[in-house]
């Protein structure tokens, strides 16, 4: 890694081209319930919460006070942080949890600090971190939620930070289940000297970042006062996200209103169906199906390229797995 400026590009990151199938189509505004527009109640029950983990708890345990706390069925959270672990936690609530597998293609950044075992020059600590970019194998720790066998990740990049004698502050992103420890070691091994992962931070989880919409636990809890007790529901409404957040990354497909109930009651996306799409789509991927509004109704996986839909006029062209928009938002047309 030289020392110039790293581009920190993740999957989600990619910009995409939308692609117009029929410019006239437009969308009923008697229907639906836009995103920014949802009651607090209904924001809340199809929301996604960025939030600040501190160390100390679990994942699991943080995802069970917040259900607690506002009294949900379900909530479920977009990657397991270690209880020493901080930062960028997705936590999804009630309709929206199934939302988070959408998460895993769109990479994950860390800042970590990892500790040196013994003396070694900068020059060589820069070239050696380089060298770990790109494919890797790793086998998952001894307290893992998976199967410990050797699995493929990719590094998108490392970043140097800073060097503080044996300390090496470095910012890192990495395909999900990639593991930042087992990452360190190796490391220290291909330095001939050893290392441990002294301190971890996730900074981003996708779409999801250290900016405006990150809140802590104690954010929650005020933000949520305000609301049950002065009805003041600003703070508690800006600290939810939507969980249409959640596949900010993913290709996406636009169709009419006609269609959105269909889709709803468990039809495959036919081609007649849509309105406009993201360039770049192949078989096989994962694309969200979104409303004129930009409401997600739900995902699926491509059964024709972007060309393909674009260029035909009958045959599906999503097959549909999770369907997350209501039955009643749209009315039947069929």
């Amino acid at each position: 890694m030289a020392r110039d400026e790293v581009r920190r590009i993740l999957p989600a990151d990619i910009k995409r081209e939308v692609l117009i199938k029929d410019e006239k189509a437009e969308t009923n505004p008697k229907w639906g319930f836009p995103p920014e527009k949802r009651p607090i109640e209904m924001h809340m029950q199809f929301g996604i919460i960025n939030l600040d983990k501190p160390p100390g708890p679990t994942s699991h345990e943080v995802v069970a006070w917040i259900k607690r706390l506002f009294n949900l069925k379900k909530a479920g959270h977009g990657g397991t942080l270690d209880p020493k672990v901080s930062g960028v936690l997705p936590v999804a609530l009630e309709k929206a949890t199934r939302v988070v597998q959408a998460l895993l293609p769109a990479g994950k950044e860390y800042v970590a600090l990892m500790h040196l075992h013994g003396d070694v020059p900068e020059d060589k600590i820069y070239k050696v971190m380089k060298e770990f970019e790109g494919e890797i194998i790793q086998r998952p720790p001894l307290r893992s939620a998976v199967k410990r066998r050797l699995r493929t990740r990719k590094v998108y990049y490392i970043e140097i930070l800073e060097i503080d004698g044996k300390d090496v502050l470095f910012r890192v992103g990495v395909e999900a289940g990639t593991y930042i420890r087992s990452l360190i070691h190796h490391i220290g091994l291909a330095l001939g000297v050893g290392a441990h992962m002294a301190e971890l931070r996730r900074t981003r989880s996708g779409p999801f970042k250290e900016d405006e919409t990150l809140v802590t636990l104690h954010d929650l809890v005020d933000y949520y006062h305000f609301w049950k007790e002065d009805g003041i529901e600003e703070y508690f409404r800006k600290a939810i996200q939507p969980m249409e957040k959640a596949v900010e990354h993913l290709p996406k497909v636009w169709i009419r209103d006609s269609a959105v109930a269909a889709v709803t009651y468990g039809a495959d996306l036919a081609v007649p169906g849509i309105v406009k799409l993201h360039a770049g789509i192949k078989r096989g991927d994962l694309v969200a199906i979104m409303t004129l509004k930009d409401e997600l109704v739900a995902l699926g996986k491509a059964m024709m390229t972007s060309q393909e839909m674009l260029n035909k006029s009958k045959g599906i062209a999503v097959d549909v797995e999770k369907v997350f928009m209501p039955r009643d938002w749209y009315p039947k047309m069929w």
